[in-house]
């Protein structure tokens, strides 16, 4: 009996190993996985095929420009929190949802914004997603936000990112609200470039550790 108890302990036991090998070996740790999307952003940073190599400043020289990138010198500003780079191609004219939201007895604020966008696979260099050239089709989100916790939360009511990736609105996409102006005058809408790593992505950019690049105009809708 004991001689069978050995036995079938030693075959868990190797069987076990085999599993533990096998799931190793099955693909990239996250590690190695995070370390190709670094390597992915720089080399789109080099260069690309939407704004040409990019000149990269931090934060303290963002703010001293007045929260702006110079698009003559093609600046983007990494901010070091979550690892995206935004470039600012127009500030857009109206208010931003912060001030907005000082002007309301709960200091809380939630709009509809109309977002016409092209989203790209920076690993795959591949257009994965875009409404910029459909006039017919545009990607509507309900965004709040609150002036007592300083954040930012948004779904997809409609269009081809609620399609593609159900309601929840990646925080790449929010980020540029802190520093955009909103309104309903087509001639005058913000529009931001930005690289998200996949920690401030998408659903599928998370999944799979991904890096996107994006370009988004944000109108104020009804």
């Amino acid at each position: 009996m004991k001689k069978l108890l050995y036995f079938v302990l030693a075959v868990c036991a190797v069987s076990t190993s085999m599993f533990t090998t096998t799931s190793c070996n099955d693909g990239e740790t996250y590690a190695e996985q995070k370390n190709k999307e670094k390597k992915a952003i720089r080399k789109f940073i080099e260069d690309n095929d939407f704004v040409g190599p990019i000149n990269v400043i931090d934060e303290a020289q963002f703010y001293a420009q007045d929260s702006l990138t110079d698009t003559t010198k093609n600046q983007f500003v990494l901010f070091n929190d979550d690892g995206i780079y935004m470039q600012i191609v127009r500030k857009g004219g109206g208010k931003t949802m912060r001030e907005m939201a000082m002007e309301m007895p709960d200091s809380t604020v939630s709009k509809v914004l109309l977002c016409r966008f092209l989203e790209y696979d920076i690993e795959s260099a591949d257009t994965t997603n875009t409404n910029i050239d459909t006039p017919s089709i545009v990607d509507k989100m309900l965004c709040k936000y609150s002036q007592y916790s300083r954040s930012y939360t948004g779904s997809f009511t409609e269009g081809l990112m609620l399609t593609a990736y159900k309601a929840t609105v990646p925080q790449g996409w929010l980020k540029p609200l802190d520093f955009i102006r909103l309104t309903r005058d087509a001639g005058d809408i913000a529009k931001v470039r930005l690289i998200v790593p996949h920690s401030s992505g998408t659903t599928n950019a998370s999944g799979y550790v991904l890096p996107f690049y994006y370009e988004i105009t944000y109108q104020l809708g009804r």
